[in-house]
This record gives C-alpha cells, structure tokens and sequence, in this order.
C-alpha cells in the first residue's frame, strides 16, 4: 500500500481497515446492486477520521462504496463537525492573556498600561475586545512592562498573531533583552536606536 495513502491516518485505523477488507471482502460476494461492500459497513471506520485517506485505502481494497453520494455527504458533515470544534476550542486570547498576567503580577491596570507607554484609551479597547489585535510594538511592550520571561512573552506574542525572528535586528535585540531578563524599557530603547530600529513604548 502506497505510505501516503494513508498518511494522516493512524496505524491503529490503516490496521482496522485491512481487517474490515480481510473480513468482508470477498471477490464473488456482490449484493444485489453489485457493489462489494455496504455504504453502512464501511462508515463507521471513516466517520472519526479522514475521509480522502480513509477513501483512498478503501478505494485499494475495492470497496466500491466510498464513491456513492452518500459517503460523500458524510464527509462534508464530518468537515463542518471538524470546523464547528475548532472553532469551539480557540485558545486563550492575547486579551485573555494579558489581562491575567496583569492580574497575576499585582498590579493595577492602570499602573501596567502606563509602564508599557500604551495611553488609557487604547488599553480599554483592547481590554473590551476579546480578540483585539495589538501591533507587534505594543505586545512587546506589554511583555516588558509586565517583565515576562522569554517563553510567556513569545507566547503573548503568538496570541496577537505575531513572532520573534532571528534574521530581523529589531527581534533579535528584544530578544536579547528578554533572555538575559533586562526589562529597563530606556534601556531597550537605547539598543533599539543605536541600531535604528523602532522605538517602544513611545
């Protein structure tokens, strides 16, 4: 069996389909419509797993049913199941985040949106919008002004769709600042000027 055939799918599954076929396959056994293998029989295999692998396996085997328009609505169902629960199971926002680290750290919010030089109305738009998001400049800066170490402040940097890359200068210099946990906004802006980069919380 070709290995990308079947690559999505775990051993445990390719392994149930190859018995199903041992088991109801049989070239001379046809119902009554002339297809090999029930649309019902073979369902209850793909229904938790990817239907094109699933397809394509039962395809090799000869199951002729996986062509029917039947099997075809199962699978744009199962897609919508699919897109439904991850759509249910989002992760925690970067207003969700940030407003727990706030929470976390003692501080009050006013105290943390003015150390991270993001003005007070700005801060309630954010804080009113769950999925609010920031410039990489501002999320950055929130990351210093609440001195997170380097793994919270990617991970609020991922949350507001952003990351730090080692073949720019200005992550790069964050970067650096957050690993050897200076977090002196002056400071970094110092480093960040002397290499012409943008500012922060400015």
């Amino acid at each position: 069996m070709n290995e990308k055939t079947h690559s999505v799918l775990s051993e445990a599954t390719v392994k149930q389909l190859k018995a199903f076929v041992r088991a109801t396959y049989r070239p001379a056994e046809r119902s009554k419509s002339g297809r090999k293998v029930s649309f019902k029989a073979f369902s209850h295999i793909a229904k938790k797993e990817a239907f094109m692998e699933c397809a394509a396996v039962a395809e090799e085997a000869e199951i002729d049913s996986v062509r029917e328009p039947a099997m075809l609505n199962l699978a744009a169902a199962l897609k919508k199941e699919d897109l439904a629960e991850a759509v249910r199971s989002l992760d925690e926002s970067f207003t969700e985040m940030l407003l727990r680290k706030i929470d976390e750290s003692g501080m009050k919010d006013a105290e943390c949106y003015k150390k991270a030089g993001v003005d007070r109305k700005l801060f309630s738009k954010i804080r009113s919008d769950r999925a609010y998001r920031p410039s990489k400049v501002t999320a950055i800066a929130f990351a210093f002004a609440l001195s997170l170490p380097e793994t919270e402040a990617e991970d609020l940097l991922k949350k507001a769709g952003f990351a730090l890359s080692d073949s720019n200068v200005f992550d790069v210099i964050v970067r650096f600042f957050l690993r050897t946990g200076r977090y002196d906004m002056f400071e970094l802006n110092e480093a960040l000027l002397l290499y012409d980069q943008p500012l922060i919380g400015v």
